[in-house]
C-alpha cells in the first residue's frame, strides 16, 4: 500500500475512533467518499504504471492505457484436453484383465477423442460454457449412431427412431452378455456399445470438471471408474502397470494445469512473477492430491471384494481368451457364452463317435482340479504315444483313424480321441505329456491344424470290469486321495447310493445312475446364481444338496464319490462327439463340434482294464454300453455309437426365427433389477456431486444467522464476501490486504452496478478495517442487520457479474471450500478465514 493510502486509511480509522474530536465524527458518507478518493488515486497510479510499460507498444499515444480485459492473454486449453484424453484412456487399459483382445480399446480411443475434440472446438467457437456439455453429448450420440446405428441414422449420423430401438437392443444384449460371460469376456457388439457410451460420458464429465469448471484435480475421480472395475470382477484386481500408468497420467494432468495457470498469471501481471507463490502452492497441492489418488486406487483395487456369481464370475481364467479352453475346470464360464462358435470338425472310422480329450485333471486342491505338474519330454513325440496304462491283453480293442480340422480352438493342447497312439500331419513341434495325458506344443498352436489321430476303441465287458481287482499300481494311488476337510455328505451319499453293490464297477454304475436320475437337473446358471460354481469338494457338497449344475459338477461329484469308496478317479476335459452333418466323404460322416460341446467327464481305474470313462451328466453325450444298467440295454436308450451333443441350447426351438441378438436379450424380470442398480448408482453420483455445494450453502446460512443475531460482526461478513468472490472466479492470495481484495471485488462488480453497491462495499471495507485496527473504547457495537444488508447487495452483484458457467461452478464445486482445505494443509493460497 502506498504512503498516501496508508495515511488516508489511518486518518479515517483514527477519526472514526474519536467521534468527539474537532470537526465532529466522520460519517459513513464522508468515509466512503474519502475511501473512493484513495482507491481512485491507487488505480490512477496503476494505470500510469501500465502506460509506462506499454507506451512503446501503444505507439506513445496519450490516450488511456490498455484495460485489464485487453491485457488478458488468450486461454490455451488444448494441452489440458490431451491430458484428459491420456488419463481416461490410460485408465481404460485396466479393463484388459476382464476383456479379451485389444480392438475394443481402439474404439474407445476414437470415441473419447471425438467427444473431447468436439468440446474443444465448441469452446474455440465461443459457445457459452454452460451449453458445451450438452452439445458434447450430442456429439457422442452422433458417434454412437455412426458406429452402432447399423445404417438406421440419417446420413449414418443423425439418430432416428430406429436408431434408438437399435441402441436399446444393443444395451439389453450387452447387459445380458455381461451377466452370462466369464472373464476375459468376448467384447460382443452389446458390450462394446456399453463401453463406448460409458467412456463417452466419462469424457464429457472429465472435460466439464477439468476445463469447464477448471478443477483438473477432481478429473481423476471419473478416471477411477475403469480402474475399479477389475477389483469387482477378478481376484487380482487391476494390473499394477495400468495403475502406475494412470497415476502418471494424473500427475501429468495436474502438472500441465499448474504450468498453464502460472503462464496466465504471469502474463496478466506483466511478467512480474506475481503467480510464483500460487504456482508453488498448486504444485504442492498437485503432488499431495496425486499421492492420495495413487495410494487410494492401489488400496481400492487390491482390497475390493470380488463379486462371486456376479456379472463376470470370479475367475480370471476363461476359455473366452483366443477361443481357447481353460486349463482349469471353469467350463461353466464357456458354456454360458451367448454365441457358440465353431471349434473343430472331424471324420472317423470308429464305430462309436469319440469324445475328444484335451487335458486330464487328477489332483484336487482347494476349489479346483489341477493337472499333474510335469515338464514336456521332447523324446515323447506325438508320432509315438505309449500304450494306455493298465490295459491288459484280454480286453477287446479296435484301431480307429480320425481326421480332425481345427476351426476356432486356439490353444497349445490338442483335442484327440482317447486313448490316442499316434498323431500325424501336425505343423510345429508337438509332444506327449504323460503327466496330464495331453499332447502339447512348445512352438505352435492348434489354430488351423489338420491332423490324423490313430486311437483305440477299448471295449471292456461288464464281467471284466466287475471282476477287476487287486492292488492298484503305485502311480495310480494318488488318484485315491481326497482333500483335507472333505464334507461328509460326499462319502455318505456315495455309500448310500452304492449300498448293496458287490463290486467297484457296480458301485460306479450306481453313482452314475444316481447323478443321471430325475432328482438332478442340468443347469449352467444355477451354480453362478447360488455361488457354488467350480469343482472343489465344498462346491460339490453344495451341489449334492441343491442338485442343479452342469458337467463340471456331475463329473467332479462322481470322481469324489468314487474316491470316497476306494476307486481311483480323475476328471477329463475336452469335447463331446459333436453333431453329425449330411456331408459324407469316403463313406464317413462329418461331425461339427462347437464351443457348446465343451465337456468334462470322469474316468475310473480298473485293474487289468485301465482308465474307463463314464457319463454322469444328464442330457449330454451318452452312456457307454459297458456302463449302462443291464435292465436298460435292450430299451430305446441311445448307444455310444449314436452319441450326439444333446446340449440344452438357447435357440433349440425350431419353431421360432431368431436374430443375431435374440439369444442375448435380457429376460423381462431381470430388467427391473438392472434399472434399480443403475438408479442407485446414479443417485449416489448425484449426491456426491451435490455434497460440496451443500456444505457451502450450510456455511453461508450459518454466517447469515450469526450476523442477523449481531454475533458475527464485520469480519465474518467480510469472510463470506471473500469466499463468494473466490467462488465467482476471483483469484485471491493470502498476501492480499483487505483493501487490495476490495479493489479486485470493486473491479468485478461496479461495471454497470448501482451506486448503492459501491457504497455498500466501501462501508463493509471500513467496518472490517475498524474491527481489525481501530482502538476500542467500551464494548464493541455490532450492527448485524446493516452489515447483512450490505453483504446481500454485494453477493447479488457478484452473482450477476459472473457468467452461467461460473455460476454453475460456484453452485456445484465451490472453490472456497477447496482453497480453505488446501490452505489448512499448507498446500495452496486461499482466502482469509
Amino acid at each position: 500500500m502506498r504512503a498516501a493510502d496508508r495515511h488516508d486509511a489511518g486518518r479515517y480509522r483514527v477519526g472514526a475512533g474519536r467521534p468527539g474530536s474537532g470537526g465532529g465524527a466522520v460519517t459513513r458518507t464522508d468515509v466512503a467518499g474519502a475511501d473512493r478518493a484513495v482507491a481512485d488515486r491507487a488505480r490512477a497510479g496503476q494505470a500510469d504504471s501500465g502506460r509506462a510499460r506499454t507506451g512503446q507498444a501503444g505507439g506513445g499515444s496519450s490516450g488511456r492505457g490498455p484495460t485489464t480485459e485487453s491485457r488478458r492473454p488468450p486461454v490455451v486449453r488444448w494441452p489440458l484436453t490431451l491430458a484428459v484424453l491420456g488419463l481416461l484412456m490410460t485408465g481404460c487399459t485396466a479393463l484388459g484383465t476382464v476383456l479379451a483382445g485389444s480392438a475394443w480399446w481402439l474404439v474407445l480411443l476414437i470415441v473419447a477423442s471425438v467427444v473431447l475434440a468436439g468440446a474443444a472446438g465448441l469452446r474455440r467457437a465461443r459457445v457459452p460454457a454452460v451449453i458445451v456439455p450438452v452439445l458434447s453429448a450430442g456429439v457422442l450420440v452422433v458417434v454412437l449412431t455412426l458406429f452402432f446405428g447399423g445404417g438406421t441414422g440419417l446420413l449414418w449420423l443423425v439418430p432416428t427412431g430406429d436408431t434408438l430401438a437399435r441402441f436399446t437392443e444393443l444395451a439389453t444384449a450387452g447387459v445380458r452378455s455381461i451377466q452370462v460371460q466369464g472373464t476375459p469376456a468376448e467384447v460382443l457388439d452389446g458390450i462394446l456399445f456399453l463401453l463406448a457410451g460409458g467412456v463417452g460420458l466419462l469424457a464429457i464429465l472429465m472435460d466439464l470438471v477439468a476445463i469447464g469448471l477448471r478443477r483438473p484435480a477432481l478429473a481423476g475421480i471419473p478416471a477411477l471408474v475403469p480402474l475399479a472395475v477389475p477389483g469387482f470382477v477378478v481376484s487380482t484386481g487391476a494390473d499394477w502397470i495400468a495403475l502406475a500408468a494412470t497415476a502418471t497420467a494424473y500427475l501429468l494432468l495436474l502438472r500441465i494445469d499448474v504450468h498453464l495457470r502460472g503462464l496466465q498469471v504471469n502474463r496478466q501481471a506483466g511478467g512480474r512473477g506475481t503467480g510464483i507463490t500460487g504456482a508453488a502452492g498448486a504444485v504442492r497441492g498437485a503432488i499431495a492430491i496425486g499421492a492420495i489418488g495413487i495410494i487410494g486406487s492401489l488400496v481400492f483395487s487390491f482390497s475390493a471384494p470380488v463379486i462371486s456369481g456376479g456379472a463376470f464370475g470370479s475367475r480370471p481364467n476363461s476359455a473366452l481368451f483366443n477361443r481357447g479352453i481353460s486349463p482349469m475346470i471353469d467350463l461353466g464360464q464357456d458354456l454360458r457364452r451367448p454365441q457358440p462358435g465353431p471349434a473343430l470338425h472331424y471324420r472317423t472310422s470308429a464305430t462309436e463317435q469319440p469324445y475328444l480329450a484335451v487335458l486330464t485333471l487328477d489332483e484336487i486342491k482347494g476349489t479346483s482340479w489341477l493337472p499333474k505338474a510335469s515338464e514336456v519330454d521332447e523324446d515323447l513325440t506325438a508320432e509315438s504315444i505309449p500304450a494306455p496304462p493298465g490295459l491288459s491283453e484280454p480286453v477287446d480293442r479296435t484301431e480307429a483313424s480320425t481326421i480332425i480340422v481345427i476351426d476356432g480352438v486356439d490353444t497349445q493342447m490338442l483335442p484327440v480321441p482317447v486313448p490316442a497312439t499316434r498323431v500325424d500331419g501336425l505343423t510345429g513341434s508337438w509332444y506327449w505329456n504323460d503327466g496330464n495325458r495331453s499332447i502339447t506344443s512348445t512352438d505352435s498352436s492348434t489354430i488351423g491344424q489338420r491332423y490324423t489321430v490313430t486311437s483305440l476303441e477299448v471295449q471292456p465287458t461288464r464281467d471284466q470290469l466287475r471282476e477287476a481287482g487287486g492292488r492298484y499300481p503305485v502311480s495310480i494311488e494318488p488318484s485315491l486321495s481326497l482333500p483335507d476337510g472333505t464334507p461328509e455328505i460326499i462319502g455318505e451319499t456315495a455309500r448310500t447310493v452304492s449300498q448293496g453293490t458287490d463290486s467297484s464297477y457296480d458301485a460306479a454304475v450306481a453313482i452314475q445312475d444316481y447323478l443321471r436320475g430325475n432328482d438332478f437337473t442340468y443347469d449352467t446358471e444355477a451354480p453362478v446364481e447360488d455361488g457354488y460354481d467350480g469343482g472343489g469338494a465344498d462346491v460339490i457338497a453344495t451341489f449334492l444338496d441343491v442338485k442343479r449344475g452342469y458337467c463340471v459338477h456331475f463329473a467332479s461329484a462322481m470322481a469324489l464319490m468314487s474316491r470316497s469308496l476306494g476307486i481311483p478317479a480323475r476328471v477329463t476335459l475336452g469335447y463331446l462327439p459333436g453333431t453329425r452333418t449330411t456331408t459324407v466323404v469316403n463313406d464317413q460322416n462329418r461331425y461339427d463340434v462347437d464351443s457348446d460341446d465343451l465337456h468334462a467327464w470322469p474316468e475310473l481305474y480298473f485293474v487289468g482294464v485301465g482308465w474307463v470313462p463314464f457319463e454322469p451328466t444328464p442330457g449330454r453325450g451318452s452312456v457307454p454300453d459297458y456302463a449302462q444298467p443291464e435292465s436298460t440295454t435292450a430299451s430305446g436308450a441311445p448307444s455310444a455309437g449314436e452319441a450326439q451333443s444333446v446340449v440344452p441350447r438357447q435357440n433349440d426351438n425350431p419353431g421360432l426365427e431368431s436374430g443375431p441378438l435374440d439369444s442375448l436379450a435380457a429376460p423381462e424380470d431381470e430388467l427391473p433389477g438392472t434399472l434399480a442398480r443403475i438408479g442407485l448408482v446414479a443417485t449416489f453420483v448425484v449426491i456426491l456431486l451435490l455434497t460440496p455445494g451443500g456444505i457451502r450453502l450450510v456455511r453461508r446460512r450459518r454466517r447469515r444467522r450469526l450476523l442477523a443475531a449481531d454475533r458475527g460482526g464485520a469480519v465474518l461478513a467480510w469472510r463470506e464476501l471473500a469466499d463468494t468472490a473466490v467462488d465467482q472466479g476471483l483469484t485471491v492470495y493470502d498476501t492480499l490486504t483487505t483493501r487490495e481484495l476490495a479493489d479486485s471485488i470493486r473491479d468485478k462488480v461496479t461495471v454497470g452496478a448501482a451506486p448503492e453497491v459501491r457504497e455498500a462495499l466501501d462501508r463493509l471495507l471500513v467496518a472490517t478495517e475498524q474491527a481489525h485496527y481501530a482502538r476500542r473504547q467500551g464494548p464493541a457495537a455490532n450492527h448485524g442487520a446493516a452489515l447483512l444488508g450490505d453483504l446481500d447487495l454485494l453477493l447479488a452483484a457478484l452473482w450477476q457479474s459472473s457468467g452461467p458457467a461460473q455460476r454453475a461452478r460456484a453452485l456445484i464445486i465451490p472453490a472456497s471450500l477447496t482453497s480453505t482445505a488446501l490452505r489448512r494443509m499448507g498446500l495452496a493460497a486461499g482466502t482469509p478465514e
